[in-house]
């Protein structure tokens, strides 16, 4: 039934920024959630939004993004949040792709910042080379200059895999993510955990993936 598995990277095969976020906010005093409903407010066009499609640059972002939240309550510089993005890798999911790929074709969807962004600790960006050699094709949001939900994104991962919607089931941590994939006719799984990811995932390919 199914051709193709179409991966998000962070907070899918890493784990979630949002427990950085809280630990961020808490240590500093902040509105709790101040970062991810700044992030959701005008989703589209925000300094987020612009940012992952290398619209503006680091400056640009670190000065609307504390604009944004300052209007919610509390200001946040942009340049404070970049360095809580670089999630560790969790091991059981990297597994799981590579076990996934040696049956079916492999994609990767990821709004990501322009290179340098957030910068590097040690081999971590040797690390995630070697997890991103395990697709078939990787998109990324600030090399194309559009990131998810916008479909055209998702519409350039099925056309370069050769694949139809139907026969692809896709992964990501938020919901207004999956939909648009959902809407084409993919089969979706929202990853609240690697655990739970793992088991909707089996239970969809009939492959042992841990």
């Amino acid at each position: 039934m199914f051709e193709a598995v179409i991966w998000d990277f962070g907070g899918v095969l890493t784990s979630s920024p949002f427990e950085a976020f809280a630990r961020f906010e808490a240590e500093r005093g902040l509105p709790a959630d101040i970062i991810r409903r700044t992030n959701t407010v005008n989703h589209l066009e925000n300094a987020w939004a612009k940012f992952e499609r290398a619209e503006v640059d680091i400056e640009t972002f670190d000065r609307l993004f504390a604009q944004e939240s300052l209007a919610l309550g509390a200001e946040v510089r942009g340049k404070d949040i970049l360095p809580l993005l670089a999630g560790d890798l969790r091991p059981e999911m990297v597994e799981a792709l590579r076990r996934i790929r040696a049956k079916f074709k492999t994609g990767c969807i990821t709004n990501n910042l322009p290179a340098n962004a957030i910068g590097s600790a040690g081999g971590r960006t040797l690390y995630i080379a070697e997890v991103m050699a395990l697709f078939d094709h990787v998109i990324e949001s600030a090399k194309i200059g559009l990131r998810k939900p916008d479909s055209k994104i998702y519409r350039m991962m099925v056309d370069a895999l050769s694949v139809d919607p139907a026969a692809c089931i896709y992964l990501d941590d938020l919901g207004v993510n999956l939909k648009p994939a959902r809407e084409m006719g993919m089969t979706t799984i929202k990853v609240v955990s690697a655990r739970q990811a793992l088991a909707e995932l089996e239970a969809a390919t009939g492959l042992s993936l841990r």
